[in-house]
């Protein structure tokens, strides 16, 4: 089920996917679109990057559908 926080945070989401297609590393991409430093924060950044890529993965692979009824109504 997509929550609040998917809604609100969409983009991020779409962006995170498209850093990860683009061959950008974890450390990149958490540092542009979280401004979480993988240098002094390396576990936290980690995590952050792991959980919300997975998000958008599992979104883009069938959370999707969500919208798409809701769009129907």
């Amino acid at each position: 089920m997509l929550t609040t926080y998917d809604r609100e945070h969409m983009k991020l989401y779409m962006r995170l996917l498209d850093a990860a297609a683009d061959g950008a590393t974890w450390q990149e991409a958490v540092a542009v679109l979280f401004g979480i430093d993988p240098v002094n924060e390396p576990e936290r950044a980690r995590q952050v990057h792991e959980r919300h890529l997975a998000r958008a993965r599992w979104i883009s692979e069938s959370g999707y559908r969500q919208l798409a009824g809701e769009r129907n109504r």
